[in-house]
């Protein structure tokens, strides 16, 4: 019963038609994905697969902080449009990025909080990026006169003191197979002290390929298989613990469940 819950299944880079890694997908016993958007060009590539997959995708619609100043006029407007047509709907990929130089973080933000705003007033839950601007995002936070109940950090790998207030925010956590990594132990050892009910598990395919190890499908070019779910929920099961995964398929139920 595992949900993927974070990729781009819309994304170009896979070399193979939707329909294939869907049916892989269905094969290792993945039950339903969430995928992003990175920017208003693809919303529609997005719908669609949730149309062509109804009931195994569910969409996400968002602008991504890579492509925050690629907006256009009226572009709050066609998101709300987006989720009022979809009740599954949610907001994502959103968040800030201080990794890449452009756009700038004001550019950023500003999109940021717009997106937090609309997820606020449509209740629907967000899936956030978040790289090497935790003071950003706290900042955000602190100056929001309101917040969502509960959001997801997508791909998270920050500390333990980052995520205990994180925490109190109402996030969520996703543990990604880039970090089954040797280098990257430190953010296992993260995992293992966050609550157990706020844990999921997801690919970001085509990005955050698992070691070669935890890789059993390939594809060119070093692109992840939203299907290597499986073998990353097998190592985590491995490190956490034989009741991990079913914990993690009742929190995928729980979180990405609309509201009534």
């Amino acid at each position: 019963m595992l949900i993927d819950s974070h990729n781009h299944l819309q994304s170009g880079r896979y070399g193979r038609e939707a329909g294939e890694l869907v049916r892989e997908m269905k094969g290792t016993g993945i039950t339903g994905c969430v995928v992003n958007a990175t920017r208003e060009g693809d919303w529609e590539a997005v719908a669609e697969l949730a149309r062509r997959f109804a009931g195994f995708v569910m969409p996400a619609y968002g602008i991504h902080p890579w492509f925050a100043d690629t907006v256009e006029d009226g572009w709050e407007g066609r998101l709300r449009k987006r989720l009022q047509s979809d009740p599954q709907a949610t907001v994502g990929e959103i968040g800030l990025d201080g990794w890449v130089d452009s756009p700038g973080m004001d550019v950023q933000r500003e999109v940021f909080v717009k997106q937090v705003g609309i997820a606020l007033e449509t209740g629907r839950v967000m899936s956030v990026h978040c790289l090497k601007a935790w003071d950003e995002l706290f900042s955000v936070m602190d100056e929001a006169e309101a917040w969502p109940e509960k959001f997801l950090m997508h791909s998270f790998g920050g500390s333990i003191e980052v995520a205990e207030r994180l925490l109190k925010k109402g996030a969520w956590f996703s543990f990604s197979g880039y970090f089954l990594q040797a280098r990257k132990r430190k953010v296992l050892e993260v995992f293992r002290q966050l609550p157990r009910d706020r844990i999921l598990l997801e690919t970001d395919a085509p990005e955050m390929i698992p070691p070669e190890d935890f890789v059993e499908f390939s594809l060119v070019d070093n692109v992840n298989h939203p299907a290597n779910l499986r073998g990353i929920a097998e190592a985590f099961e491995k490190e956490l613990g034989a009741e991990i995964l079913a914990r993690v398929a009742e929190n995928g139920m729980d979180f990405w469940r609309r509201p009534g």
